[in-house]
């Protein structure tokens, strides 16, 4: 039986999402750890899509095989009676066995919220990233607008990317301000690695006036990531939602816990 989960976590004290050789802390080692349990065997699950040390999600999607045959109830009450308090299962759902949750995927979507003020918050330290010079949501919108489309992100995408091409849609990109919180979202029908961060950072640069409304189409066109912004830090980052063909009828995510930055692309 294949069965797919809806995951959120906060990344904060987590080495990434992927499991790794060394003893370290990943989400994927945790929630692998926690469904053997509950599965009597051994567990191996596949995710949407990989995400780096401190980066969040509140729309993770899984899927993993097994021969235990479990209520969907009980592989999330039991799963999180056995995960740490930073990750928690939000749904479980029997699906075919061709789907696959980083394949069958059309398009996901990212938040990025910038806390925007002159003092570092106590409560949304690690949940946001701070940027005490004020900030032009506006003019970081319309400068974002050159990004979407069907693109080579070479200047977006870390040097160490191992994607076999460049090339991506952005179905739309948004920049807008809720009080002290700006909330970058894209939604695109596949990202590459740093690609959210990179954008983060060449908006930030723009719209506290250290560079002009162009520069992010001026960066997209040199396709040389050498030349191309600073790669802001993973805090804000939430990875959000993923679309699958309706035919699958997943769940919808929760949405991203901060008052004023929710609604759907």
């Amino acid at each position: 039986m294949r069965i797919a989960l809806g995951i959120e976590y906060d990344g904060s004290r987590f080495k990434g999402w992927q499991l790794q050789r060394h003893a370290v802390r990943t989400v994927q080692g945790e929630l692998e750890a926690a469904l053997s349990t509950v599965a009597a065997h051994p567990v191996r699950v596949v995710c949407a899509g990989r995400t780096d040390t401190g980066v969040h999600a509140v729309g993770q999607v899984v899927h993993f095989d097994t021969q235990a045959e479990r209520a969907p109830r009980n592989w999330v009450l039991g799963g999180n009676v056995n995960l740490p308090d930073d990750v928690a299962i939000t749904w479980a759902q029997p699906v075919d066995d061709n789907f696959h949750a980083r394949f069958s995927a059309q398009a996901r979507s990212y938040r990025y919220l910038i806390l925007n003020r002159p003092t570092r918050s106590a409560l949304l330290g690690g949940r946001t990233t701070w940027v005490h010079g004020e900030l032009d949501a506006d003019l970081m919108h319309r400068a974002g607008q050159a990004l979407v489309g069907t693109h080579d992100f070479s200047s977006y995408r870390a040097i160490g990317c191992q994607a076999k091409s460049p090339v991506r849609t952005l179905h739309s990109l948004s920049v807008r301000r809720a009080g002290e919180l700006i909330e970058l979202r894209v939604h695109a029908n596949a990202f590459l690695h740093h690609m959210i961060r990179n954008i983060a950072g060449v908006l930030i640069a723009i719209g506290s006036g250290k560079q002009a409304e162009s520069w992010a189409d001026e960066v997209l066109e040199l396709r040389d990531r050498t030349l191309g912004g600073v790669t802001a830090p993973p805090d804000g980052l939430y990875f959000e939602r993923v679309w699958y063909p309706p035919e699958f009828d997943l769940p919808l995510p929760p949405p991203v816990p901060f008052v004023g930055m929710t609604g759907d692309v």
